[in-house]
């Protein structure tokens, strides 16, 4: 794996789970502790995320115009979450992939009765299942454990074959006209496209940092969106590119990330 690809994967799991360590990133990946502390560096160099003891948390991100803040980013996933969790009704069987946002969806969700979530992530079945409604039913897929909570590999993409799943919310690296929508781990591409198959909606939730963003494996093509939720900082440009391409494209406001 080249470098390139080894930041993104780094930045990809900072970014789901807000922070990362240095010897699980070397047993992901593969390389030397020495190697992931050189990705981190120049990942902190370009204001990505901050170095501490033993790995990286994701508390600031340059965009080249301002500063993005946690804070920030929660409120953009709280907003796209909140909007995605308003689709869903009562008695439906939906899939979730594993990713920040469709981790706060997971949340969100909490209120809707007769619920069935089928997820290859660890943290969303977690909190699938702390649920305070008596009849969710949560179906956690099998698979290998490819990263701190993402169950991957053929045994994942076996279970997803053969469901069928009203709605998929599908959290996603990135997001361009030529790739489509894409991700920055291979074996996580392939039981993301299988619960993608599974699903008779797909619904994709991508806050506008994934705008222009190519991971290493496509998808889904914009195509097969039925519905992009994002937020109201997306480009003029990427609305014209995705309203052309995708069912519906939703736009939500956002409220100011530094709240308490």
């Amino acid at each position: 794996m080249l470098a390139r690809q080894r930041q993104a994967v780094i930045l990809e799991e900072t970014r789901r789970t807000g922070a990362v360590r240095v010897s699980d990133l070397v047993s992901r990946l593969g390389v030397s502790d020495m190697t992931i502390r050189r990705d981190l560096d120049v990942l902190a160099g370009r204001g990505l995320i901050e170095k501490v003891y033993g790995g990286a948390t994701m508390v600031t991100r340059s965009d080249g115009v301002g500063t993005d803040t946690c804070a920030e980013t929660r409120a953009r996933h709280e907003a796209i979450a909140a909007e995605a969790a308003r689709r869903v009704r009562p008695g439906q069987a939906i899939g979730l992939s594993s990713s920040a946002v469709t981790t706060v969806l997971a949340r969100a969700l909490d209120p809707v009765p007769n619920l069935t979530v089928v997820t290859n992530s660890l943290t969303v079945a977690d909190i699938a299942a702390g649920s305070a409604q008596p009849d969710r039913v949560v179906v956690l897929t099998g698979g290998v454990r490819g990263g701190s909570d993402v169950l991957v590999g053929p045994l994942a993409v076996q279970s997803l074959r053969g469901l069928h799943l009203d709605m998929v919310f599908l959290g996603v690296h990135g997001i361009c006209e030529r790739a489509g929508f894409t991700v920055s781990n291979l074996t996580q591409s392939e039981a993301d496209r299988a619960l993608v198959e599974a699903g008779r909606s797909l619904v994709v939730l991508a806050d506008h940092t994934r705008w222009a963003t190519v991971g290493i494996s496509t998808v889904a093509s914009l195509s097969e969106a039925k519905v992009l939720i994002s937020d109201e900082g997306l480009p003029e440009d990427a609305r014209e590119v995705l309203s052309a391409h995708v069912g519906e494209l939703v736009v939500v406001p956002v409220e100011n990330g530094e709240r308490a």
